[in-house]
C-alpha cells in the first residue's frame, strides 16, 4: 500500500488460520501491522496470533452481544480516518461468525472496504470430502429439529456444507440414515489441526462408526445432494431410453446420464429394465 493509502480511513477483512497458525498470509500479516485497531470475537484468542508473529496492536471486542454498538463506534472512527482490521476466532470473519453489522454501517456511509482472501473450513471440508464442488450450499450450523433436517436433506440436490457440533453429529447422522441410508458425505473433524481427520462414507456407515466412536473437536460435515425428484429422473430415463434405441450398450449409458443428471446409474439402469418387462 501507498502512504497516500494508508492515511485513508478503511474497513480490511482479514481471515485467519483455522488451526495452524502458519496459514495466516502475508496480507493479512501487513495489513494487522497497519491497523489502528483489531476489532475481534475474543480479544484473548486474538493476541495468540499476534504474539505468533510479534505484532502489537491494539484490539477491540466485537461479538454477538456488542456488535451493533461497537460496529457504529467503529464506522466513525473509520470515517475519520482510522484503519480497521475485522478478525474472528478462525477463518473468514462473517460466515458463522460476527462482522456483518460492521461492514454493513461502513457500507451505509460510503467507507472503503476491503476483504482479503484466506483460510476457510468451509471450502476445506468441500475439497477434501471428495464430492462434487460444482454447486454447493452452506447453510452454517444444521437445524435442530427433526422436520427441518428431513427437509434439508431431502430438499438439496447440491452438495451440502454446514457445521455441526460434536455432541449432536450421531443424531444428526442417523436422521440422514433414516432418509437415505446409502447417501454419501464426509465428515471434517479439527482441519488443519494436530487430529485432523476427514471420514468419507456413506450415511448409515458413519452414524454406526460415530455411534461407537463419538467424534470431538470442530466438524464440518459435507453431504452428496439429494436424488433429484420423479420429473428429473423420469427425464434421465428418458434420455437412457433413447441411446439405448439408437444402438448404446444398456450399464454404459446408464453410467454416462447418471454422470451428466446426477441421478444413480443402477437405479437408472433398473427403471430402465423394468419399463422393458
Amino acid at each position: 500500500m501507498t502512504p497516500a493509502q494508508d492515511a485513508i480511513g478503511r474497513l480490511v477483512v482479514c481471515p485467519t488460520p483455522i488451526g495452524n497458525l502458519e496459514d495466516v498470509t502475508l496480507r493479512v500479516l501487513a495489513a494487522l501491522r497497519q491497523a489502528d485497531v483489531v476489532a475481534c470475537e475474543d480479544t484473548r484468542h486474538t493476541k495468540k496470533l499476534l504474539d505468533r508473529y510479534e505484532l502489537s496492536v491494539a484490539l477491540l471486542s466485537l461479538h454477538e452481544h456488542n456488535e451493533v454498538a461497537r460496529a457504529r463506534d467503529l464506522a466513525a472512527r473509520i470515517g475519520q480516518g482510522a484503519v480497521v482490521a475485522l478478525v474472528s476466532d478462525a477463518g473468514t470473519p462473517l460466515i458463522s461468525d460476527p462482522g456483518f453489522a460492521l461492514v454493513r454501517a461502513c457500507l451505509s456511509e460510503g467507507l472503503q472496504v476491503e476483504v482479503l482472501p484466506g483460510p476457510s473450513a468451509i471450502l476445506t471440508a468441500l475439497v477434501a470430502s471428495g464430492l462434487p464442488p460444482e454447486r454447493w450450499l452452506f447453510v452454517g450450523f444444521l437445524p435442530r429439529r427433526r422436520a427441518e433436517l428431513d427437509a434439508l436433506f431431502q430438499g438439496i440436490t447440491e452438495t451440502l456444507v454446514a457445521f455441526e457440533s460434536p455432541r449432536r453429529l450421531t443424531g444428526t447422522l442417523r436422521v440422514l440414515a433414516t432418509c437415505d441410508p446409502e447417501r454419501p458425505l464426509a465428515v471434517c473433524r479439527e482441519l488443519t489441526k494436530l487430529h485432523e481427520e476427514v471420514r468419507r462414507g456413506g450415511a448409515a456407515e458413519l452414524a454406526a462408526h460415530y455411534e461407537h466412536t463419538p467424534a470431538r473437536g470442530e466438524i464440518v460435515l459435507v453431504v452428496g445432494g439429494a436424488p433429484p425428484g420423479r420429473g428429473e429422473r423420469d427425464g434421465a430415463v428418458a434420455a437412457l431410453r433413447e441411446l439405448v434405441e439408437a444402438g448404446a450398450r444398456a450399464r454404459p449409458a446408464a453410467a454416462v446420464v447418471a454422470k451428466l443428471t446426477g441421478t444413480r446409474a443402477n437405479e437408472l439402469y433398473r427403471e430402465l429394465m423394468s419399463d422393458g418387462q
